[in-house]
């Protein structure tokens, strides 16, 4: 655990990449809070963007941990290109 704080603390865009993804997972945990209480949800076009910027990773695990979004193809679009703009953000900038 030290050493992943570390790392985080060192190098801006590991921790940018925790903080996008860990974001992704909470609001889609939110979502499906707010969807199973038929409230006001968060816009499905805020939960592609937030994929997309990088949050693909924290979107396909809550997909898994929450049973959210699963049917709609979008999302796992947008959350596998996300992961590609994490490998692409790594391999650059790392």
């Amino acid at each position: 655990m030290n050493r992943l704080l570390q790392e985080l603390s060192s190098n801006p865009l590991w921790f940018y990449l925790f903080i996008v993804n860990l974001y992704l997972f909470c609001l889609m945990g939110y979502d499906k809070r707010k969807a199973k209480k038929k409230q006001w949800r968060v816009p499905e076009s805020n939960l592609l963007f937030v994929g997309l910027i990088g949050g693909g990773l924290g979107g396909l695990l809550a997909q898994k941990a929450f049973h959210h979004k699963t049917r709609k193809r979008k999302f796992l679009i947008c959350f596998l290109l996300g992961i590609v703009t994490d490998g692409v953000l790594l391999y650059f900038f790392h």
